[in-house]
């Protein structure tokens, strides 16, 4: 016979364990939001929300939705910059970039896209500067993920209207490709 004691303990344990195995699903299944970090190295007011539209496989076609919100918008832009490791192995299509004021209600005419393989970022050359103080969401359309899933780093910086354009940091995107 089994003591009432080492009973309870191993129904407690059971219970756990059922519960651990069917959060982690729900949590790795999210592709949305700035994810789960729990050593990131990025300060959490410095972690940029996303979405992937098409659950982020590896290996598949993707949109990628990049927002920026209104309060990181402090001035105006006339280009923006998306930095990401050089061990993310995806293909981005600079023809299908499209960048949106407010969410997605009024699209941003774009001059021209710099897929930048070599220095690994893409440059977004804006034909009329977004307003200080809104919110920006950036669409990577036909994006293939990379074959390996890992979790990639991409960050975004700004360069502004003016006499000196120096990059100024937004924050980061940390994107989980399972």
């Amino acid at each position: 016979m089994l003591s009432r004691a080492f009973a309870k303990r191993v129904l407690r344990g059971v219970a756990i364990a059922t519960a651990l195995t069917t959060a982690v699903p729900a949590i790795t299944l999210a592709q949305g939001g700035s994810g789960l970090v729990i050593f990131g190295g990025v300060d959490r007011e410095n972690i940029l929300n996303y979405h992937l539209d098409f659950g982020g496989r590896r290996g598949q076609y993707e949109r990628y939705r990049l927002r920026i919100p209104q309060r990181k918008v402090k001035l105006a832009m006339n280009q923006i910059n998306i930095s990401y490791p050089d061990y993310y192995k995806g293909q981005i299509d600079p023809k299908n970039i499209e960048v949106f004021v407010q969410g997605d209600r009024k699209k941003v005419p774009i001059q021209e896209v710099i897929w930048n393989k070599e220095n690994f970022v893409i440059e977004i050359y804006l034909k009329e500067a977004i307003p200080a103080n809104n919110r920006v969401e950036i669409h990577l359309n036909n994006v293939i993920n990379p074959s390996f899933g890992g979790t990639f780093y991409f960050n975004a910086t700004a360069i502004s209207p003016g006499d000196a354009p120096l990059p100024r940091y937004l924050g980061t995107w940390i994107i989980s490709i399972s």
